[in-house]
């Protein structure tokens, strides 16, 4: 296992407690094969990091993602790599960031099911501020690539490009985003 109890309470104790949200997401049998692809050596969660610099936020965008599509950045732990480490990792590679790791925003705890089968999955969810670097993704096999947007551009058109396929894995990442921005406006001190 990737992420044990005690690990997720050494980030609650540094970063915060989240707040949890607990899910159960219909997803295409092509979108089950993607999730158990990602499931390596028993993997089931994922690090989405909410990068600010300024007012901007940084969005990628993954070869498979449909024109236009462009999210949160995000990805897992390698076994035994200790979770910050492992977050400002993946932070780099996807979009050549160097991040500082604010709050523990949201923990989502999603069944995502495709008829008869199911996977349990958890989405750690952390707002970070870019501390250097320049916004272009490093791992170009993972990441197509990579933009600044604000606030309200991802709730906004980013939000209805991400809903237009359909896909439920990306109605996922809406739900998880919208849950997550309503946090951020909290923490920022922006008004909902």
């Amino acid at each position: 296992m990737y992420v044990d109890e005690v690990m997720t309470r050494e980030m609650e104790e540094k970063f915060g407690q989240p707040e949890v949200l607990r899910l159960t997401q219909e997803i295409a049998p092509e979108e089950m094969a993607l999730v158990r692809s990602g499931q390596k050596h028993g993997r089931a969660h994922d690090i989405t990091l909410f990068i600010f610099r300024g007012e901007r936020l940084a969005l990628i965008r993954k070869p498979i993602h449909p024109p236009g599509v462009f999210r949160a950045p995000s990805g897992g732990l390698n076994p035994k790599e200790p979770f910050e480490e492992g977050a400002k990792r993946e932070a780099w590679e996807e979009t050549g960031l160097e991040i500082e790791i604010g709050q523990y925003l949201l923990r989502v705890q999603v069944r995502f099911v495709c008829g008869e089968e199911d996977i349990e999955w958890s989405s750690h969810v952390f707002s970070a501020r870019a501390v250097g670097g320049e916004l272009a993704p490093q791992d170009t096999r993972e990441i197509l690539a990579a933009r600044w947007a604000t606030l309200e551009e991802l709730q906004g058109p980013v939000r209805e490009a991400v809903l237009a396929p359909g896909w439920g894995l990306l109605g996922y990442r809406v739900t998880l985003t919208d849950r997550a921005v309503a946090l951020l406006q909290k923490e920022r001190g922006c008004a909902p």
